[in-house]
């Protein structure tokens, strides 16, 4: 699993999502609840950014139908969104933000 720097930790607001692109792959990241969540930011519903959303609860919800995803697992939480999104491993060294969107063999 190749992790990137995507950050620093302390350009995170706490309950503010931050679009980053890692090869190619939209992400939206996360920090609340002493966590940073690295979450895919395409809703699986409409093809809109999810990092435009609100956050709570340690979930993210779509800004255009309501849709809210579960930060932990990306499961939506209720209509319209029935699938769920993907979600990536973020590690913290330091003030730094890693993120990895690569899938093992």
């Amino acid at each position: 699993m190749a992790f990137v720097r995507v950050c620093a930790l302390s350009e995170l607001g706490e309950d503010t999502p931050k679009r980053v692109e890692i090869d190619g792959t939209p992400v939206s990241l996360v920090r609340t609840e002493g966590e940073v969540f690295a979450i895919h930011d395409v809703c699986s519903h409409a093809n809109v950014s999810l990092s435009e959303g609100e956050v709570e609860d340690c979930r993210i919800e779509c800004w255009l139908h309501g849709s809210a995803f579960d930060l932990r697992t990306g499961k939506p939480s209720g209509l319209p969104a029935t699938r769920p999104v993907p979600v990536y491993p973020v590690k913290i060294e330091g003030d730094d933000v890693l993120v990895s969107v690569t899938q093992e063999s």
